[in-house]
């Protein structure tokens, strides 16, 4: 059973099974019967009553471990059978018995969908909010918060207020930090009510488990929000605690305290300037921390410390990561905003290296560098001669060549760099590149028209007379018609500001309230950030995926042959599938291609809702590209039931309105092929309606 294949057939014998005595053997079968409940009902319905005769059983582990898998069944009519066996268990004298009972009872409401709430067991649950086992009382906050969802979820008054209060420290630390999330419910009805609170809690601040200390840092920035002072001490309290979690072996720990101390640093810049070497990068950390902690370095820097991060920072240039290395690049371009003449001192010799990757991150960040800080402008032309044979990429073509046309009176070999780029243009496939070749080229004209002139008359009777791309040839005429128009006329036009100080202090995050940011404080708000989280939130809350709706209705003609063999045509694929990228790769070289399909679509791809819709109808991703990357790429793989292996690949067309879905089949049968074709589709055409 855990290694995919279907041993449903015996499910009968294992009902059987199930009246031995032996507690282990008893849940082997238990968890045979959750897993095929589905798939036979009506055989599943027999084994109630041996599952009833156990809650009765002498021994207490027996009568829960029956309780829970009886509510696990998830059977239609089954709420009739578990109801008494739940408020039986609800008065059960074994702590664990009652610990499934309270849960029990949101898996039953769960069942009954919409449903009118059982209004005795809300209460029967309240009231069990005084048992003496913690876990308990914490299963039954729990329990009501799924009950009472439509209505809010469970009510923290203030003497269940009081009595969570006391009871904290009979709790584990998972109950600790559940208990801490609902108390951010209760409104204390004065100061001294407040700061009583405070202080009961206060000792949460310094456990040694991190989820404690972060639930507790929310409800101590949460409830005074009209002290900020407080505020501001509380974080002032919490720093160690957050920097010992930034060195947690746990990966996904320290990624989510750094997003968090992210957070912090919107209220107080300097809170963490003291310790910045805690974010110098380890060799062994994966990009995404190191990407995180470049961050906030650039928000850490100052007068005491830029030299020690220039340096840090310097290191990680040549990482041998190409995306590692350029985005410390860029962050040494952001602390070049106020230490400008370090900073360009390190991108020059940078430079030297002659990378093709370093230079070309490099020149695009001296683009906005003398944009934002024309007094580097000088430093930054002497530092450009010899960096054209380096880059190779669009981008840093686009910046160099914004350079030489903005500033090319400053660089003394600028007009034979561009009768370089002129020389090969028709080898040149960005539209970008050449639009910016054209522009740069008219602006240097009106600085060094004699170097110039000859230049631009090729580019301009290349481009109008021979270019195929409309929006090229049309820029090209446009500045044709404007040079006939005269040499005035072109320097309105073309000659605006060659930087624009004002807007690094507008782009620099401003001191922030603390109030602004407490709310996602402790969420995966932080973890995500703002825009994707509203999205994933939007796409959990408006689609729900569900196999069953997204395969095609049978048609009439089908009906019959689906009764002589049930399951010959049913699609049902394993939700674990074990296939390399490599074997993938083999696999899709091999088989041929048994359908093409294309559907609409519309915008960017947001891969993480594309690989979230597909994992929940069982197709596993192999491969997936960036949101941004043209063209948008999916490799998929899916297996049937009975062994039937689906490769699929998804290509966005380049106007992304189209999506063409590609599927390999290792077994022929169509009528399965049809079924996952449409399964695909279903869910694409759910994902396309995600606003983005």
């Amino acid at each position: 059973m855990t290694q995919g294949l279907d041993v449903s057939p015996l499910f009968m014998e294992m009902v059987k099974g199930s009246a031995t005595v032996d507690i282990v053997q008893k849940k082997l079968v238990y968890l045979y019967m959750c897993t095929y409940a589905a798939r036979k009902p009506d055989l599943a319905l027999l084994a109630i009553n041996t599952l009833l005769k156990d809650c009765t059983d002498p021994n207490p582990m027996v009568r829960g471990l029956a309780l829970r898998n009886m509510c696990n069944l998830r059977l239609p009519g089954i709420a009739e059978y578990i109801q008494e066996p739940i408020l039986n268990g609800l008065r059960d004298k074994a702590s664990y018995v009652r610990r499934v009972a309270v849960l029990g009872c949101a898996k039953m409401q769960n069942q009954q969908g919409d449903s009118e709430i059982d209004g005795t067991i809300v209460n029967e649950l309240y009231g069990m909010l005084r048992d003496q086992d913690p876990i308990v009382m914490v299963n039954c906050l729990r329990a009501l918060e799924e009950i009472l969802k439509a209505e809010g979820g469970v009510v923290i008054n203030k003497p269940i207020a009081h009595h969570l209060l006391n009871r904290m420290k009979d709790l584990d630390v998972w109950g600790q930090s559940e208990v801490l999330t609902f108390f951010l419910r209760y409104k204390p009805r004065n100061e001294e009510e407040l700061f009583d609170i405070l202080n009961l809690l206060d000792g949460f601040l310094k456990s040694t488990h991190p989820g404690v200390v972060m639930a507790t840092t929310k409800l101590f920035l949460v409830l005074p929000k009209d002290f900020p002072h407080l505020q501001t001490d509380v974080l002032v309290r919490v720093r160690g605690p957050l920097l010992n979690i930034c060195t947690s072996e746990s990966r996904e720990l320290c990624f989510a305290a750094l997003c968090h101390i992210k957070e912090i640093l919107r209220s107080l810049p300097g809170h963490f300037s003291a310790h910045y070497k805690k974010f110098f990068c380890g060799y062994s950390e994966p990009n995404y921390i190191k990407y995180k902690k470049m961050d906030i370095l650039c928000e850490l820097v100052n007068d005491e410390n830029v030299q020690q991060i220039l340096e840090e920072l310097n290191v990680y240039c040549t990482d041998v990561s190409v995306e590692l290395a350029q985005a410390a690049i860029f962050a040494i371009g952001q602390i070049a905003r106020t230490y400008s003449e370090k900073c360009v001192d390190i991108l020059t010799g940078l430079l030297g290296l002659k990378q093709e990757h370093i230079a070309s991150a490099v020149v695009q960040t001296f683009r906005d560098l003398v944009w934002l800080c024309p007094q580097c402008t000088t430093a930054v032309c002497q530092a450009l001669p010899g960096c054209e044979e380096t880059i190779q990429d669009n981008e840093g073509k686009q910046a160099l060549l914004w350079l030489l046309g903005m500033h090319g009176e400053l660089i003394s070999n600028a007009p034979y760099v561009l009768e370089e780029f002129v020389d090969h243009v028709k080898t040149e496939m960005s539209q970008a590149v050449k639009v910016e070749l054209l522009t740069a080229i008219m602006r240097l004209f009106l600085t060094r028209p004699a170097e110039c002139q000859d230049i631009l008359g090729r580019l301009l009777h290349y481009i109008i007379e021979e270019e195929t791309d409309m929006n090229v040839r049309d820029r090209g005429l446009f500045y044709y018609r404007l040079l006939l128009a005269g040499v005035e006329e072109v320097k309105r036009v073309l000659c605006g500001p060659k930087s624009d100080p004002s807007l690094g202090f507008i782009g620099s995050q401003a001191k922030e309230a603390i109030n602004t940011w407490v709310p996602n404080f402790n969420t995966l708000v932080p973890v995500y950030g703002q825009n994707r989280w509203t999205v994933l939130s939007a796409a959990n809350s408006r689609h729900e995926f569900n196999v069953s709706d997204l395969l095609v209705e049978p048609s009439e003609s089908g009906v019959k042959d689906q009764e002589t063999s049930p399951d010959s045509t049913a699609l049902s694929l394993i939700p674990v599938l074990k296939l390399s990228p490599e074997q993938f790769e083999c696999s899709w070289r091999e088989l041929e291609a048994v359908c093409c399909v294309t559907i609409e679509w519309q915008g960017d791809v947001h891969p993480d809702i594309m690989q979230s819709a597909l994992q929940v109808v069982n197709i596993h991703t192999i491969a997936i590209t960036k949101a941004e990357t043209h063209p948008w790429k999916a490799y998929l793989c899916a297996q049937e039931k009975n062994g039937c292996l689906f490769l699929t690949e998804l290509l966005l067309s380049v106007d992304k309105t189209a999506m063409q879905i590609t599927v390999k089949q290792n077994d022929e049968h169509k009528e399965l092929l049809e079924s996952f074709v449409s399964v695909i589709q279903a869910v694409i055409r759910t994902v396309v309606g995600i606003p983005s």
